[in-house]
Parts: structure tokens; sequence; C-alpha cells
């Protein structure tokens, strides 16, 4: 049953989210559907900055957000939840008016859900780009293209990893991707005359294994990081595609991944995700809300 706020929506006051606010944000998420993903939590309240609202009723939050900062050219906001009890009250968007204006001029992107993106486009955000989510069970199509060799990381290859990282998403994603080895399950790295050009990465949600983030320098090598990843789990894979990589798409359809849900990517203060999207075939972690 809907919950009436207690008074006006500009008195309830805003918190920084903290670690210990994990199984809080878990709830949220399960409260609206969503898998509880609390390692995924606990990597975005380390690596980013978290926002939220408490219930005036003490029942957890009623709110959140989190915010992950790259440096003064991008931040990226996700996880902008409210309790099903209190939707449509306005909150979504008082949460986020809070968080534009603690983040000034820094450019900001986002992953929008279908119910999301009219709230964003109201606060001035743009379309970019969509992703394609995928899911099921991984039957490799046939043999894999030669090219590139894929093999488990070793913590020496962090550094090149960043370095590419950097490279193809155009910021500084040091503080997460130093949280990378303890948040997944699996990490591949793609060689070429031993220079790494690319890697991929595998991480549990709700009973899946997700591939995130996925960076190749063509399709056959990026097809060849998700065989491999795949071949390491039992679990379904999910993984969330941008669009414009189309043939990785098909491919993986034909391998039983089949499509699901879309997700739009917008930006504030910039025109588009800076970076070379032809290598970025997936992020981390996508919804927003």
């Amino acid at each position: 049953m809907p919950s009436s706020l207690p008074r006006p929506l500009a008195e309830l006051p805003v918190r920084r989210l903290t670690p210990r606010d994990l199984v809080a944000c878990a709830d949220l998420c399960e409260d609206r559907g969503w898998p509880r993903d609390e390692q995924r939590w606990g990597l975005l309240l380390t690596a980013g900055a978290g926002y939220g609202m408490d219930d005036p009723g003490g029942k957890g939050l009623m709110a959140s957000c989190v915010v992950t900062s790259y440096g003064p050219g991008l931040a990226a906001i996700g996880m902008l939840l409210v309790a099903e009890r209190y939707a449509r009250q306005g909150i979504a968007r008082h949460l986020m008016e809070r968080v534009l204006a603690e983040h000034g001029s820094t450019p900001l992107s986002l992953y929008a859900t279908g119910a999301g993106r009219p709230l964003y486009e109201r606060l001035g955000f743009t379309v970019v780009g969509r992703t394609q989510r995928v899911a099921g069970r991984y039957r490799p199509s046939g043999e894999m293209p030669g090219g590139a060799t894929v093999q488990a990381a070793t913590a020496e290859d962090l550094r090149a990893m960043v370095r590419l990282d950097s490279d193809v998403f155009g910021i500084d994603r040091t503080p997460v991707l130093a949280r990378l080895p303890a948040f997944a399950d699996h990490i591949r790295v793609a060689r070429d005359q031993g220079e790494i050009v690319g890697y991929a990465a595998l991480w549990p949600s709700d009973r899946t294994h997700v591939v995130g983030p996925l960076i190749a320098p063509d399709t056959d090598t990026a097809e060849a990081l998700v065989s491999s990843l795949a071949a390491a789990t039992d679990l379904p894979l999910r993984a969330d595609i941008d669009a414009r990589h189309t043939d990785l798409l098909n491919r993986l359809e034909r391998s039983g991944l089949l499509p699901s849900s879309s997700t739009t990517m917008m930006t504030l203060g910039t025109p588009d995700l800076p970076g070379d999207w032809t290598r970025r075939y997936a992020p981390l972690t996508v919804a927003t809300g």
C-alpha cells in the first residue's frame, strides 16, 4: 500500500551512504524487483559516493543513488531507486536534483530504463546510445576464429588493463578496476603478440553470471572472451552490449544468449561518452532506474 510523506519533500534529508548501508540498499533493490546484488553494492559504495533517503517510517531506505567519479571529465550515475511504497511522489527527482547540484559542472552519464528516461530528459540529459541485454545458456556456435589469445588474467596484468581501459573509455577508472579482481569471479585478457588488447570480467548476480566490462579490438576477440568466460561457469550468462555492435549481438544470439530488455545511454554536460565505442562492447554495470 502506498505511503504518504509525513512532511514536505524538501524537508527530508539526503545523506551519504556507506558500506554499512549495503543490506538496506539490497533490500531496496529487492523491493523494486531487481536482484539484491549485494556484491555489486559493495563495489559501488566503496568506489563511488552513495546518496540515500531514510524511510520516515523506519523501514530502511526510501531512496538511493550512487555516483562514481572519474575526475573532472566524467561521473557516472547508477542505482537510482525509490521504494515502491513511495513511488510517484517526486522523490527520484528530488534526489537527482541534489546529486546534480553537488556535482556542479562535471559531465554526467547514466544508463536509463524506460521508466526512468522521462525524468532524466526533464533534467536535461540527452540520448547518446542504447544497450541491448542478452541472457541465457551460452552454447559455443562452433570453432572460435583466430587472432588474439585469450587466457586468465594475473595480478601482473592489472596495470596494462588499466591503461587499455583508460584508452577505450576515455577516462581513468582505476578506483573501480583496482577492485575488480575481488569483485569478479573470473577475468580474462586477450593478447596479440604479447600485448593485452582486450579484457572481460564475469561477476555473480541472482543465480546468473554477468559479463562486463568487455573490451576488445574486434568482434572475433569479443566473442572469444565471452566464450572463455562461459566455459568457466555452469550458470546462465547475462550481458548488456552496446547496441551498435550488431555482429556480436547476432553471434551471441546464435549461441543461446537471447535479447531481453534494453537501456538508454544518456549524458548531461557532454555531447557523448568519451573514448572509443568501437572497442567498448559492454560496461561494468548498467541500469540506473
